[in-house]
């Protein structure tokens, strides 16, 4: 099994979900029969994410007060979703593994600059939550 693909695809389905505001079983059950996918891995941070989605976009907001959560690239805020909660509720994932695994899917899913603001929207969360 491998935690990237897992990670990678669990980024797609919280893109889903930012895109249409439901939980798609259907979706899910699809990235559970990828056969290197990690189930458990993709359930606790598809459900976890959905379930504390407020709380996940006030931290983000906190750290981006210029830039309203409405003009961030959903794939963006999909990656910082992923991290945030990693960073939050995962304590066994180290931080810099979560930060550094969202920077090389942004290079990968979204444009040019993004690895940078994702970088430092993460990086100063990490300073936010040390305050």
């Amino acid at each position: 099994m491998s935690r990237a693909i897992s990670r990678e695809e669990t980024f797609k389905i919280i893109f889903e979900y930012c895109m249409n505001g439901e939980v798609n079983e259907l979706t899910l059950e699809e990235v559970l029969n990828i056969p290197q996918v990690e189930e458990d891995y993709v359930k606790k941070v598809y459900y976890g994410v959905i379930e504390h989605i407020d709380e996940l976009k006030q931290e983000i907001s906190n750290v981006t007060k210029t830039f309203s959560l409405d003009r961030i690239f959903k794939v963006d805020l999909a990656l910082l979703l992923l991290s945030l909660y990693e960073i939050k509720y995962m304590p066994e994932i180290p931080h810099a593994v979560s930060i550094n695994e969202v920077l090389n899917l942004a290079k990968v899913y979204s444009t040019e600059k993004s690895s940078s603001y994702i970088n430092g929207v993460l990086a100063n969360f990490a300073g936010y939550k040390n305050e």
